[in-house]
């Protein structure tokens, strides 16, 4: 049924040749080939189903700030939550106005704010962050061999001043213990994380499995803490299009400017889509469209 069903809603989106542009002020975003596009399906039984471009790799960006909080949501619990906050923004995922009028707390861990202040609290726990970070994720993805892509690690770190604007403002308000530019390093690194769809999908079963490793039964998050966290991403995943994405497609997710977009459907499967090309929002706009189709189609959402 999947296989024949992702087939039918690639070659749908295709035809409706939907048009975008790439993260661009990321440079090394802007050399992927604009047609790039894939999906891929991983059900918790076991199953993989793909379409398109599934096994080239692409960088994850903002997907990979639910590995992080992931990370320090296992090592800290509740007490996250004294770091960051669980509110949709309804702002650009990058806004210094609402972190300014709100004392450098951030709104939620998916937003870069948000994000920063995650890895801010990781390198405070942990005794070797970016080897202890990049090593849960390789586990979460039962992949020893995930990891960033360097490229687009220097790309970013050498244009980062959006986000050096966010953590020196945090900064100011006392909600930074380590060094920015400690900080922004593993931040880069975190975002530069790259995958296949294949992969991605494969990753996001663990939140579609109420935290627990649908191949080893590893119980990483709590049930509650899944939950939670499937929440978060239900309304703070998208930006200030989470809304939209919850109405159109019904599924707990994350998007990144890498044009990536993985959902889950808790008890059943995830799912994740790649095209470069990105909506206003800075969501890829074949990617929405097609997780749009496939809970239509399926008449399948949480609601």
């Amino acid at each position: 049924m999947y296989q024949d069903l992702l087939s039918q809603i690639y070659h749908e989106v295709k035809a409706l040749r939907l048009t975008g542009q790439q993260a661009a002020y990321i440079p090394e975003l802007a050399n992927i080939p604009a047609d790039k596009f894939a999906i891929h399906l991983s059900t918790i039984t076991g199953q993989k189903y793909g379409v398109g471009d599934f096994d080239e790799k692409f960088s994850l960006q903002s997907i990979a700030k639910v590995f992080a909080f992931s990370l320090a949501y296992e090592i800290k619990g509740a007490g996250i939550f004294n770091h960051v906050g669980v509110e949709p923004s309804g702002d650009p995922f990058n806004s210094l106005v609402q972190l300014e009028q709100e004392q450098g707390f951030p709104r939620n861990p998916l937003i870069n704010a948000g994000a920063l202040a995650v890895c801010d609290v990781l390198i405070n726990e942990l005794a070797n962050p970016e080897i202890e970070l990049m090593s849960f994720i390789r586990q979460i993805a039962g992949n020893e061999k995930i990891t960033y892509n360097t490229a687009v690690y220097e790309s970013e770190k050498s244009t980062g001043f959006r986000n050096r604007a966010l953590i020196n403002l945090m900064k100011s308000f006392g909600r930074i213990n380590n060094d920015p530019e400690e900080v922004l390093d593993l931040y880069f690194k975190l975002c530069s994380v790259e995958m296949t769809t294949a992969e991605l999908s494969q990753t996001f079963l663990l939140y579609a499995n109420r935290g627990k490793l649908p191949n080893s039964n590893v119980q990483i998050l709590t049930e509650s803490q899944s939950k939670r966290l499937n929440a978060i991403m239900q309304t703070c995943g998208f930006y200030d299009e989470a809304g939209e994405f919850t109405f159109r497609v019904g599924l707990p997710g994350k998007s990144g400017v890498g044009g990536g977009i993985a959902a889950i459907h808790p008890g059943k499967y995830a799912v994740a889509v790649w095209s470069p090309l990105l909506n206003s929002k800075g969501n890829s706009i074949k990617g929405m469209k097609a997780l749009e189709l496939l809970t239509t189609k399926l008449g399948w959402s949480i609601f």
